[in-house]
């Protein structure tokens, strides 16, 4: 699984608040709590409000590139900020995001076509987010067929195929999965990620409800989640799926991390992650 870490976020009131007062020593503790839990990606997102974004995402990016050796997600909803953000990142990683939205594909992967980047693409459209499972492979074909027309390869696409809340839509996993299933089967190349929490918004206990639906997602082909690498729950999720999967030969890594005390039963001196 390639996980990106999903904590470097101004949507997260703390992260927000140190965003703020400029508190490098917090985001850095962030990025380094994030990479010695095994984030394949650090997520720099600012989600606060337009007129502020450029400066924040300036700051945090600098501020992450310089003392973690890491590559990073580039995450706004403005491609335009993507496209001048990028010739700022020393070394190349994924950008968050495309759809079929407006101009985001015309301004976005000409930008990429040619610098090795990677991008995540979202299954909405100018009518918004596709609900049904035939609507979000249409999106992530037309997605997937425009990139090529630019030379960018399906396996530096990561689909998300948006899970809606699981409150609020009562088959949002079934499609979910059954466009998983169904991108896959089209473009085996193609990678699939998605964030975790929003399948459980509106609902109580909401941690097994995210870790069971990694594992029914990982199921079905997804090779990439948005979380945090640090919190013992999914990690062990993680692992424990893979080694049933048969994707842990004999299950060595899952052995490996119980022994590090990475999973399993907390130990004196550890705290464990909510």
């Amino acid at each position: 699984m390639i996980i990106i870490g999903e904590k470097i976020n101004g949507a997260i009131p703390s992260v927000c608040a140190a965003i703020e007062r400029r508190d490098e020593a917090f985001i850095l503790d962030l990025a380094d709590k994030q990479a010695e839990a095994g984030a394949s990606y650090l997520d720099i997102c600012s989600g606060r409000a337009p007129e502020l974004e450029k400066e924040d995402m300036i700051w945090l990016i600098d501020t992450v590139q310089s003392h973690a050796d890491m590559p990073l997600c580039v995450d706004s909803p403005n491609p335009y900020l993507l496209k001048e953000l990028l010739p700022m990142v020393r070394q190349r990683g994924i950008v968050n995001s495309v759809s079929g939205e407006g101009d985001k594909m015309d301004v976005l992967f000409p930008a990429i076509s040619e610098n090795g980047w990677d991008v995540i693409a979202l299954t909405c459209d100018d009518g918004g987010i596709a609900a049904e499972a035939d609507r979000k492979v249409e999106i992530a074909v037309r997605i997937i067929e425009k990139a090529a027309s630019f030379g960018i390869a399906p396996e530096r696409i990561y689909i998300d195929p948006l899970v809606l809340s699981l409150s609020a839509v009562n088959d949002s996993v079934i499609n979910f999965l059954d466009a998983v299933k169904e991108i896959k089967r089209r473009y085996p190349g193609v990678k699939i990620t998605s964030g975790l929490s929003n399948v459980s918004y509106g609902m109580p206990c909401r941690k097994a409800v995210n870790q069971f639906f990694l594992a029914l997602a990982m199921y079905a082909g997804m090779d990439s989640a948005i979380a945090d690498p640090a919190n013992r729950d999914i990690y062990t999720a993680v692992l424990a799926v893979e080694a049933l999967l048969g994707r842990d030969r004999f299950c060595r890594r899952y052995n490996r991390a119980y022994r590090a005390g990475r999973i399993g039963p907390v130990r004196e001196g550890q705290e464990k992650s909510k």
